[in-house]
């Protein structure tokens, strides 16, 4: 079987379901962007894998648990965005409850209070970087950020399970915390902008 149909060569793409399309429709929009968000997820893993973290104080995890402890949690973070993609994807989607996505919420919340406690207080904004895997946590977060628009977007003219507007809104809130805590581990310091809007 080839990998390539033909059928998209006009512009169109098929939803689940059948119904065909543009490729810019609002909807492949918001999947397209959800799976944006997966491969930058899976480039964040890739520098996890690759780093080192040299600033564990004693007591803490050992390097290598931490960072397949991130890894693992991450791969289930992956997982949901393909629950979430496919639902998107439906040409009939529902006000449906999606259980997995709940219980990632919960355990995204619990995972942004646990780094919270070792990082310091953030009064300025943060400029993006630091170390590699810092910074795509911040392209990672942007890109949450923007396919979270775009699922408001549809949400005006289709049906969105409910769980996910909290899961791209933790998820982001997620992703910029891990930055920071990123840094902290890699003895990278936060830069700040202190003209902040006020």
């Amino acid at each position: 079987m080839k990998l390539y149909t033909k059928t998209g060569d006009e512009g169109m793409t098929s939803l689940c379901g059948g119904k065909r399309v543009s490729k810019d429709d609002i909807r492949v929009e918001s999947y397209g962007t959800i799976d944006e968000l997966n491969a930058h997820i899976g480039l964040l893993k890739s520098y996890l894998q690759s780093s080192s973290m040299s600033n564990i104080r004693s007591g803490e995890q050992n390097q290598q648990d931490l960072k397949s402890s991130i890894v693992s949690f991450l791969e289930d973070v992956q997982k949901e965005l393909f629950v979430i993609g496919g639902e998107l994807a439906k040409d009939n989607s529902t006000l449906s409850k999606l259980p997995s996505v709940a219980s990632l919420v919960i355990r995204l919340e619990g995972k942004i209070d646990e780094m919270m406690m070792s990082i310091p207080a953030q009064h300025e904004f943060i400029y993006p970087g630091g170390s590699h895997m810092s910074a795509q946590c911040h392209v990672c977060r942007t890109v949450c950020r923007r396919a979270e628009r775009r699922i408001i977007t549809l949400s005006k003219i289709a049906q969105i399970p409910e769980n996910i507007f909290p899961f791209m809104n933790r998820l982001s809130d997620y992703l910029f915390v891990l930055s920071r805590y990123l840094n902290i581990k890699t003895d990278n310091s936060e830069k700040t902008w202190e003209n902040a809007c006020r």
